[in-house]
């Protein structure tokens, strides 16, 4: 995804707008809608109408978190590596004590400074990945996300 702004905190979260702002609204109003017809008017077309609007729901939802787990192990490799690049010998073996999420809030820091802030992340066991991200002061960019 190309794009003129550089990325930072304050914009770096991905939104599809015909993801988030319509198809989701529309199982939601379709989860409503049933439930109030299935107590309304209670009968087995309602309740096969409120069954298939949860499994709409759902499947909506794990659309979006089966990819996202995925990339997630994808950036603890990536990350792992570039860190076993960058840090210095003495400070290798902590890379295996930095949990998912602190990897993945350190993807956003530039080589120059993620050394510093990856150990300073466990010094303080922040594990927050917004706290982190906040503490990223040279953005690197990550326009591939799910």
């Amino acid at each position: 995804m190309a794009t003129s702004e550089p990325q930072n905190y304050g914009n770096h979260v991905r939104w599809v707008p015909a993801y988030h702002f319509l198809i989701g609204p529309i199982l939601l109003l379709n989860l409503g809608w049933s439930l109030y017809q299935l107590v309304v008017a209670s009968s087995m077309a309602a309740v096969v109408a409120f069954l298939l609007a949860i499994a709409l729901l759902s499947m909506f939802l794990h659309l979006r978190f089966f990819p996202l787990a995925a990339q997630d192990r994808l950036i603890r490799l990536e990350e792992r590596m570039r860190l076993e690049r960058l840090l210095p010998h003495e400070q290798r073996h902590r890379i295996e004590d930095l949990t998912l999420d602190q990897l993945i809030a350190l993807r956003f820091a530039s080589d120059a400074e993620v050394g510093d802030l990856a150990m300073a992340v466990l010094d303080e066991g922040q594990s927050d990945r917004e706290a982190i991200k906040k503490r990223v002061t040279d953005w690197r960019s990550d326009h591939q996300r799910v």
